[in-house]
């Protein structure tokens, strides 16, 4: 089969034809940049001034609940204020000043009837799939919303944002949208999606990024074609626990025992390779392996890993054109040589060596060993990832850099069968018995497109900051419309399994305010209830009189349903506009 790599970027002709965003068109870099009433040379001006601005802020905003883990200097670095910020953000009344309109009790005419029918969109749109993040509403399912419950330049907020789907439908609505996230990483991913870039600048800068490592790095994906000549390019590699047979005491990979590769399945029992006997996977210990880990100075004792299968390329010409050929084989002992080699070398770049943080997802390996950020991944790919990390500067780029994190870990499972190669579970730090470790740098040549695709069509710029809604910064009366998501219960892990992502920023979400059930926070139900009513409280105070909020919600359970309702009508909300969904399917109105 063919893998022909240049098939992954745009050509000359597609990005010629990419409409230039009006922020950075040619023709006004060289027009005074206004921002918040201050006029600026350029962005980079901007954002400079803003961040000094922000880190004498830092000591009164770190009084603030939700604001994140962190060292200053990470979060300045990671923030681009006034429109984001890592952290609660001081900037909010100047924006609602600049876009939004006093509430006046005299002359406020608004009212508006419940919004009437339900909504249905897919999740193929490519800003939904541009970042893996857990969960997300389709931006077009919000839009209906958003053009019935506001007028033109209203203001829309999500304290529990996301990805900030809810400033993507406000922009192309034609509103203004503020959004914050406890967590530093879906408060990242929201502000590039309410952000416009210079594409052609992020594309031209990031292809010369990879092509800088490949050109550095290039040596850790090569093998031998099977003439014992060729050279190849590693696409990607299976590693299989090795497992322990109980009838003969040997060792074997789970792999060649198991899969049944003319089907392409995973047998539930299978022939130990030594007595003829039948075993299961339970049937069999796993075997380990010892070693001292340098990054963290300790003695690790992990799961053993073998690589079994090679997925690479090599340059062939066919009718007259070079074209990449993929092909298969078991790794011999120059590969074998190879990952002893990288396993013995010290990386040249920082990488984070976090032990994972309290909690049944992060903590779900330790008993295989992978008990820190880095042992999530193979040396090689952690490797690369470091060096491309190091490169990384914009917000843009770190998310671009963020969005593949999962698929190149030891999460990305190997599924014979199934041809694409990233295979996570979601919602989980489940670990395989068979691994997929893919080609860092094909994966993030096939990410930029799809960022790019995302995130082409933004014009306007939203404010986004870090905080928790349970103490917005933002004045009494003073938004238009509120559609939330928040969290439900104890659907997902939130911070947890974020944690490999903020790891990587060196920011983490603060989770004493974390709206969540969670044994290893030490909260059931009723803290779940009060963070919530605390929330609608908010709500509440920043709500414009007779507005209305929608707020979707996602459990099954009586008992987080019921609590939901009591904080709603605690917060003093069914006095006003109440609107609630389920599966994007209206269930109440008040």
């Amino acid at each position: 089969m063919g893998n022909d790599n240049n098939n992954l970027l745009f050509s000359q002709e597609e990005m010629e034809r990419m409409e230039p965003n009006s922020l950075f068109n040619p023709d006004n870099q060289h027009k005074p940049l206004i921002c918040l009433g201050m006029t600026f040379d350029s962005e980079d001006a901007r954002r400079e001034y803003f961040r000094e601005e922000l880190r004498k802020k830092l000591p009164e905003l770190k009084q603030i609940e939700g604001f994140p883990i962190g060292e200053d200097d990470d979060i300045i670095n990671l923030s681009d204020p006034p429109y984001y910020t890592a952290c609660p953000n001081p900037y909010i009344a100047d924006f609602i000043k600049e876009h939004g309109k006093p509430y006046d009790e005299a002359t406020d005419n608004y009212q508006r009837e419940p919004f009437v029918g339900d909504v249905s969109e897919g999740k193929n749109d490519p800003i939904y799939n541009a970042h893996s993040y857990h969960t997300k509403v389709p931006h077009k399912a919000i839009m209906k919303y958003i053009e019935h419950y506001t007028d033109a330049n209203d203001i829309v907020l999500d304290g529990f944002c996301g990805t900030g789907m809810t400033g993507v439908a406000a922009q192309l609505c034609n509103r203004k949208a503020i959004l914050s996230d406890l967590s530093p990483i879906a408060s990242l991913i929201a502000f590039n999606y309410n952000n416009p870039v210079d594409i052609a600048s992020f594309y031209q800068s990031t292809t010369a990024i990879l092509d800088d490592i490949e050109n550095e790095c290039n040596w850790l994906y090569e093998t031998l074609h099977t003439d014992g000549k060729t050279k190849g390019t590693i696409n990607f590699v299976v590693w299989s626990d090795v497992l322990i047979s109980p009838f003969s005491g040997n060792e074997f990979n789970f792999y060649d025992a198991a899969v049944d590769k003319l089907n392409g399945k995973v047998l539930e029992e299978f022939i130990c390779p030594d007595t003829g006997a039948t075993l299961t996977k339970k049937s069999c210990k796993r075997a380990t392996i010892e070693f001292f880990d340098n990054a963290i100075n300790q003695n690790i004792t992990q799961i053993k890993q073998n690589p079994v299968l090679i997925n690479y390329s090599i340059s062939e010409k066919k009718n007259g054109k070079i074209k990449s050929i993929c092909y298969e084989k078991k790794p011999d002992a120059q590969d074998l040589y190879l990952i002893e080699k990288i396993n013995e070398s010290p990386i040249p770049y920082w990488y984070p060596i976090q032990r994972m943080s309290e909690g049944g997802e992060t903590r779900r390996n330790d008993k295989f060993g992978f008990t820190h950020v880095h042992h999530l991944f193979t040396k090689r790919n952690i490797w690369i990832l470091s060096a491309l990390k190091n490169r990384c500067k914009t917000p843009l780029q770190l998310i671009w850099f963020n969005a593949q994190l999962v698929n190149l870990s030891k999460l990305n499972r190997y599924r014979p069968g199934v041809s694409f190669p990233y295979n996570p579970l979601s919602g989980t730090y489940y670990i395989g018995s068979q691994t997929c470790e893919s080609n860092v740098f094909i994966a993030y040549r096939n990410k930029l497109k799809k960022i790019i695709n995302a995130i082409k069509f933004i014009k306007e710029k939203n404010l986004v900051f870090v905080g928790s809604a349970t103490k917005l910064p933002v004045t009494n009366d003073s938004i238009d419309y509120i559609f939330t998501d928040p969290p439900f219960g104890d659907n997902l892990a939130y911070s947890e399994l974020n944690f490999i992502w903020e790891a990587w920023l060196k920011v983490f979400t603060n989770i004493d305010k974390e709206g969540i059930i969670n044994t290893s926070q030490h909260k059931g139900l009723s803290e779940y209830n009060s963070l919530m009513l605390d929330s609608f409280k908010e709500y509440y105070r920043i709500l414009k009189p007779k507005r209305w909020i929608t707020v979707v919600f996602h459990n099954s359970r009586s008992s987080v349903w019921n609590g939901i309702q009591e904080a709603i009508t605690k917060a003093g909300l069914s006095l006003d506009k109440f609107q609630l969904l389920i599966n994007n399917k209206v269930v109440l109105n008040r």
